[in-house]
């Protein structure tokens, strides 16, 4: 195999293997590695936090239910949000109540956009 043949031949298989029609598609690149999951939880006791906060530090955006937790045991309620909302913080992540049954928590790649209530 001459010179020639090898630079114009290795060129071909190049453009070649980066034709789409043979390969199937084309793969996207992963968007820098922040890539996140809408996670629907809900808190039941205290022992939720575990899960909710494991979502948080894999990058998931969650949406936790507290409505249960809310008409049955109020105090745990709290606990539960005060440790979440501990945990989010130093994370750098956001907390948001979503009416009165439910809320979302983000990770730092995330923020809830919170609007002024008008008149």
């Amino acid at each position: 195999m001459g010179l020639m043949e090898r630079l114009f031949g290795k060129k071909e298989q190049e453009k070649k293997e980066l034709e789409p029609d043979e390969m199937g598609e084309v793969p996207e690149p992963a968007f820098a590695g922040h890539q996140s999951t809408i996670v629907v939880d809900k808190i039941d006791s205290y022992a939720s936090c575990d899960r909710i906060i494991r979502q948080i530090k894999s990058n998931n955006i969650v949406i936790a239910k507290i409505k249960d937790l809310k008409d049955t045991n109020m105090d745990e309620l709290k606990q539960s949000v005060n440790r979440i909302k501990t945990a989010v913080t130093s994370l750098n992540g956001d907390i948001a109540g979503v009416g009165e049954e439910w809320l979302i928590i983000t990770p730092k790649t995330a923020k809830v956009h919170r609007q002024a209530e008008q008149a």
